[in-house]
C-alpha cells in the first residue's frame, strides 16, 4: 500500500453554467506525480449511515457533483472520500481519506436560541451555503423565505399571545460570492413577547419557507426549524380601584379624587403606557371619582 498522503479533501459549493454544484478538492502530492484517484461521493440518509451517489476516477485533483434536486437535494449532508492509487500498478492504493460533512441549504445562527422576556432583541443569522442559481434572473436573484412562530406544547393554543416576535415576516437571501460556508446572508430581530403571564419557561419554533419563484432545486424544501426557548420574568403590577385608591409598582399607596382624564403609568424605555379617565360618582353628598375609561397602549 501506498502510505498516507494528506489529501485532505475540501469540500465547496459552486455554480457551474449557473447550476449548483460541490467540488471536492485534494492536496496533489509533489513527490508522486503519477497517481490517479477515485473520489465517491455520498449523502448522510439516515443517522450514521451514508449513501453512495456518485464514483468518479480523475487524473485531476477536483471532482464536481450535481446538487439536482433528485439523488443530492438541499438538506443534505455530503461527504467525499479520496483514495489514490499508482496508474500503471492500480494494487498500490493510499488509504482513503474523508472530508468533513458539508450541509447544503439553509442554516440558522445560532441554531437555537434561548431568550428572557425582558424587551431585548436577539440577532438570528439566516444564511445559504449553497449559491443561488437564477437562470434568466440574473438582475434580480434571490430567494425570498416567508417567516413564520409557533408555539410548542400541549395547550399552546390556550395559551394566549404568541411567544416570540420576529422583526421581519419575510426575508430575501440575495446572491453574493461564496465564502467561510455563506453564500447568501441575513438577519432577522428575534424578541420574546412580554405578556404579564406568569406562564413559565416556553418553546417556540420559527419556519422558514421558501416562496415565489423557484427552480427544482428549491421547490419541495424547508429548511429545519430553529427552536427558541422564552423564560419567563416575574412581571410588576400597579393597581387603579374603586373610589381611585392607587397602589404604585414598589407598593406606593395613595388616592385620587380628582375628576379628568390622568397618566396613570407610562414606560421610559419602551412605547408603553396606560391613561385613566375618572368621573364624579359621588352624587350630591360627596365629591368621589371612579374609575370609567382607560386606554392602554
Amino acid at each position: 500500500k501506498l502510505t498516507s498522503l494528506a489529501l485532505q479533501p475540501v469540500i465547496t459549493p459552486e455554480l457551474v453554467e449557473g447550476r449548483v454544484h460541490l467540488k471536492c478538492t485534494f492536496s496533489r502530492p509533489p513527490s508522486k506525480p503519477l497517481l490517479r484517484y477515485v473520489v465517491v461521493w455520498s449523502r448522510l440518509s439516515t443517522p450514521g449511515k451514508k449513501e453512495q451517489v456518485q464514483r468518479d476516477t480523475t487524473l485531476q485533483s477536483f471532482s464536481y457533483v450535481e446538487m439536482n434536486g433528485v439523488n443530492l437535494r438541499l438538506g443534505d449532508t455530503v461527504f467525499c472520500t479520496v483514495t489514490a492509487f499508482m496508474r500503471d500498478t492500480p494494487e498500490q492504493q493510499s488509504l482513503t481519506e474523508e472530508s468533513k460533512g458539508f450541509y447544503a441549504g439553509i442554516k440558522f445562527l445560532p441554531e437555537s436560541l434561548q431568550i428572557a422576556e425582558d424587551g431585548k432583541e436577539h440577532v438570528l443569522t439566516i444564511l445559504s451555503t449553497v449559491p443561488i442559481a437564477c437562470p434568466g434572473h440574473d438582475h434580480s436573484c434571490k430567494i425570498t423565505l416567508q417567516l413564520s412562530t409557533e408555539d410548542l406544547g400541549k395547550n399552546s393554543q390556550l395559551l394566549g399571545p404568541p411567544n416570540v416576535a420576529l422583526s421581519a415576516c419575510q426575508v430575501d437571501l440575495l446572491q453574493a460570492p461564496c465564502s467561510e460556508s455563506s453564500c447568501a446572508a441575513t438577519a432577522l430581530g428575534v424578541t420574546a413577547v412580554t405578556d404579564f403571564a406568569q406562564d413559565g419557561t416556553r418553546v417556540s419554533r420559527v419556519r422558514a419557507e421558501p416562496v415565489g419563484w423557484r427552480d427544482l432545486l428549491w421547490r419541495a424544501y424547508t429548511p429545519k426549524d430553529v427552536k427558541v426557548t422564552v423564560q419567563d420574568l416575574p412581571t410588576g403590577n400597579c393597581y387603579s380601584f374603586t373610589d381611585p385608591h392607587i397602589i404604585t409598582f414598589d407598593g406606593w399607596r395613595y388616592d385620587n379624587y380628582k375628576i379628568g382624564t390622568f397618566l396613570l403609568c407610562r414606560s421610559v424605555s419602551r412605547a408603553f403606557e396606560v391613561h385613566v379617565r375618572q368621573w364624579d360618582c359621588g352624587g350630591h353628598r360627596s365629591a368621589t371619582a371612579c374609575n370609567c375609561g382607560v386606554a392602554a397602549r
